[in-house]
């Protein structure tokens, strides 16, 4: 539509001008009635005035002679045989006395061009039944009417000019707010700068879009800091690997004196490689985990029998190392469900006991436990590797952050960070407990999602 081209200050004045024409000419034209009606009704009093006279004095002595009527007044006293007895109506009306005095009433006649109210009363006599007749030119009242008319007319053409006019300055005024808001964003589009848009003393909407908006800068801010920190983060945990790699290449190549040696060059190239390919696809999971737009789902069933699978897998990466893995669910069974899927379920969990075998020496427990407490799902994975750095713990959950002290490094440092990440996808909380010098308890409070009722078909 072309309405919705226009400019907002075009169309808050284009539509307060028509609202306010349309309210206007309703009220022009109720207006004018109304002095129609005034003027109608104040033409009908004087001929009842004019008239009053004669009715009074036919109603006394109706045989006597009757006083000649005012300068200007058109009246006709018409006796019971159709004689007037009294007329200074107009020549177009003299004549027709007769005719007239037969119907009582108010109306208008228009005789040769000109128009008239003429009033009739009879009054009945012991003669027989007098007429009296009484006449305006309407011409006078008329032309009272069309002055209204004009007068309206130009009154509301004046009113809505005035209203359009300042319907527009109000417009400017409002929208001024927003002119400033756009010409800084136009400034930090410019010249990209810390600051924020303007927010203005009022505490009215602009004042709030402008609030939203600082949110959403900051917002994506926040998220182009992080992005560079990760790109700068990956860059220099990838170009580690790349370097020792190339280094142990031409090692192999240029100072192997056995076959044997040559071997164990190309073996340690061979885990350089494995850690670059678990870093990316590390890398590719977190983007994966956090690029979900629709969380995934799975009953607390299939959460009990990931917890087991990652365990048993956890059995297999202990090695020769006296390290036990404990689990236990105590999950209730139905059809309860979480924003998980199961395989997200898993890799938590896995991640999670990784992360405790990577802390420990060569012996050591890890827990698992999966619970039901208060319309969460918690899952708690405990281990006695002797806890974290108390300054590491505030960025554990950081993207390629690895504690140095207490727990072993040897990760990409994205281990929790993935599951920070699945956690805040299925609306959980994940909480970590540090105790130095005994171990570092991870508990995610995962939200089960409220049973469906089931699709019940309404017999007829």
């Amino acid at each position: 539509m072309i309405w919705s081209r226009l400019g907002i200050r075009t169309r808050i004045t284009g539509g307060s001008l028509l609202i306010a024409a349309l309210v206007s000419v309703a009220a022009g034209i109720l207006i004018f009635s109304q002095v129609q009606r005034i003027v109608s009704d104040g033409q009908v009093a004087v001929l009842a005035n004019v008239e009053a006279p004669y009715l009074s004095a036919l109603a006394l002595e109706p045989t006597e002679a009757f006083d000649p009527p005012g300068a200007s007044q058109m009246v006709a006293v018409v006796n019971p045989s159709g004689t007037p007895q009294v007329n200074t109506l107009p020549a177009a009306l003299a004549g027709t006395t007769t005719e007239l005095a037969k119907s009582e009433g108010t109306r208008t006649l228009s005789v040769d061009s000109a128009s008239y109210l003429v009033r009739v009363t009879a009054v009945s006599t012991p003669q027989g039944t007098w007429s009296v007749i009484a006449a305006s030119a309407n011409d006078i009242q008329q032309s009272v009417l069309n002055q209204v008319a004009v007068l309206l007319v130009a009154s509301i053409a004046a009113i809505n000019l005035a209203f359009g006019g300042a319907s527009w300055l109000i417009g400017n005024a409002v929208l001024s707010p927003v002119t400033r808001l756009r010409r800084s964003a136009e400034k930090l589009v410019r010249s990209p700068t810390r600051e924020l848009l303007p927010v203005g003393p009022a505490h009215d909407e602009i004042a709030e879009l402008a609030e939203t908006l600082n949110e959403l800068i900051e917002q994506m801010r926040e998220s182009n800091d992080r992005e560079r920190q990760i790109v700068s983060d990956a860059s220099h945990e990838i170009r580690t690997p790349i370097s020792i790699l190339q280094t142990q290449l031409e090692l192999a190549q240029a100072d192997a004196s056995s076959l044997s040696q040559m071997k164990g060059d190309v073996r340690a190239a061979q885990a350089t490689v494995a850690r670059l390919a678990a870093l990316a696809t590390s890398m590719l999971e977190l983007s994966r985990i956090e690029a979900q737009t629709v969380p995934g789902s799975a009953t607390l069933e299939e959460l009990s029998r990931e917890l087991a699978d990652a365990a048993d897998r956890g059995r297999r990466h202990v090695g020769a190392r006296d390290i036990q893995i404990e689990y236990d669910s105590a999950l209730a069974t139905g059809e309860s469900r979480v924003q998980i899927s199961a395989n997200d379920f898993g890799r938590l969990c896995s991640n999670l006991v990784e992360n405790a075998l990577a802390a420990m020496g060569f012996r050591g427990t890890v827990v698992l436990d999966l619970a039901q407490h208060a319309g969460n799902v918690v899952l708690t994975v405990k281990d006695d590797a002797g806890g974290m750095d108390e300054a590491f713990l505030p960025h554990a959950l950081n993207r390629f952050s690895q504690a140095n002290s207490a727990r072993v490094a040897g990760g990409s440092g994205l281990g929790l960070a993935i599951v920070s990440a699945l956690v805040e996808v299925a609306g959980g909380k994940l909480t970590l407990v540090n105790t130095v010098g005994t171990g570092l308890e991870v508990k995610a409070l995962l939200p089960i999602q409220p049973e469906q009722p089931p699709n019940s078909s309404r017999s007829e």
